[in-house]
């Protein structure tokens, strides 16, 4: 998880590939990824009271909220997560105090309209400035898909995912430097072309899938659980990516005329490169990014190395954003409602608990909508505006 460790637009779908269903509402053609500007920050305070969001529907849905702020307080605990702040001025014990804060208010039976009001009396409220300025930020969704695959290469499974290199270098906060050469220089790590057509991580297999752009699904998601032979379920997260800037290929296939945009999505690029085969290696080199995993027990994790929790996970942009910090986000998400799926006002609370490939800049927000094939489904169909709001416990309090 996309570092969506990613969980991983799929690490997102993005829908796979920065959000590429279309959707009920059109957005507008705005400059989602606008970098912030000289002395700009990610976050502006609300001063006006009237400009604050109305948390009740969100003090309505509180499932899985309380084991999401477990997870982020779990995080936060680690000495190495104070080395990303202070940032927006907000600082690592006042994270910690608001989760805490929340807390206590979800373990005093308040919901509804009384919750609203006691989180307005104790905390101040934070809107990221959006794309825009005024706050607009693009949603789209990432999830965990589930696919048949083998620890052995066999005639069904072909295609591997690798684990990490010896002669990738991090930095210090993670990210990826490029690859440490025999007499020590440090070269930007190649591209997914040069990676895939020299083979040259043989050896370093983690295990084979049966399709080429299943193994692709899996690098954009970030995270994929892997049905063994045997019927055992295995899950292999994010451990590193080669340093390249991710990009998107699904436009890419509508540009071309291969797949019309209202017809876009997960199971249209499936069938798409499955009766086109020879076509995957061609587009999936257009995004030069390439993601090795790991092994992991348990569930899916995202960037923190924290469990990713549905609709209560983000992937921000952690340059900009608070890591673990508690969020309110607004927007029209995909639900499945009377047999169908149909977009929903979605008003709620979550936790920053990600990175994407794609999710840079304070316009983007990647929401993590779960394990599996419905899942997925929801994610392809996420692509709306909307608001992304911080909660920090007032000083004093």
């Amino acid at each position: 998880m996309k570092q969506r460790m990613f969980l991983l637009g799929v690490f997102l779908l993005l829908f796979l590939f920065e959000g590429c269903a279309p959707s009920e509402k059109k957005v507008g053609r705005k400059r989602y990824d606008r970098p912030l500007g000289t002395g700009e920050q990610a976050l502006i305070k609300i001063e006006d009271p009237y400009l604050i969001p109305d948390f009740t529907l969100g003090c309505l849905d509180l499932e899985g909220l309380e084991g999401a702020i477990e997870r982020s307080l779990h995080y936060l605990q680690k000495p190495s997560s104070k080395q990303f702040y202070p940032i927006n001025g907000i600082t690592h014990s006042r994270v910690i105090r608001s989760l805490e804060a929340f807390k206590k208010l979800l373990a005093s039976g308040l919901s509804g309209a009384e919750l609203d009001s006691a989180i307005r009396e104790k905390f101040d409220i934070y809107m990221s400035v959006g794309c825009d300025k005024k706050g607009t930020v693009l949603y789209t969704g990432y999830y965990t898909p589930i696919f048949d695959g083998s620890f052995q290469r066999t005639g069904k499974y072909q295609y591997p995912l690798y684990k990490k290199p010896n002669d990738l270098v991090k930095s210090s906060l993670g990210e990826t430097r490029g690859r440490r050469t025999a007499d020590g220089q440090i070269l930007p790590y190649p591209s997914r072309w040069l990676i895939e057509s020299t083979n040259m991580l043989a050896g370093k297999e983690l295990l084979w899938l049966s399709s080429p752009f299943k193994a692709y699904v899996a690098q954009v998601q970030g995270s994929a659980k892997v049905r063994l032979q045997n019927g055992k379920l295995v899950t292999v997260g994010y451990a590193a990516n080669n340093g390249w800037e991710y990009r998107s290929i699904s436009q890419e296939l509508v540009r071309d005329g291969k797949i019309a945009g209202d017809e876009l999505s997960l199971n249209s690029m499936m069938e798409y490169f499955q009766m086109h085969p020879e076509k995957v290696e061609e587009y999936t080199n257009r995004n030069p990014r390439f993601v090795f995993f790991r092994k992991q027990d348990g569930a899916p994790r995202g960037s923190l190395n924290e469990p990713v929790t549905t609709l209560r996970t983000l992937a921000t942009d952690k340059s900009i954003f608070p890591r673990a910090a508690l969020t309110f986000i607004t927007a029209a998400l995909p639900r499945y409602k009377n047999g169908g799926i149909s977009n929903e006002v979605y008003s709620s609370f979550a936790l920053d608990q990600d990175t994407g490939g794609a999710i840079r800049a304070p316009g983007r927000c990647d929401v993590y909508m779960g394990i599996g094939a419905q899942a997925g489904q929801l994610a392809g169909r996420t692509r709306q505006e909307g608001k992304l709001y911080y909660l920090f416990v007032k000083e004093g309090i």
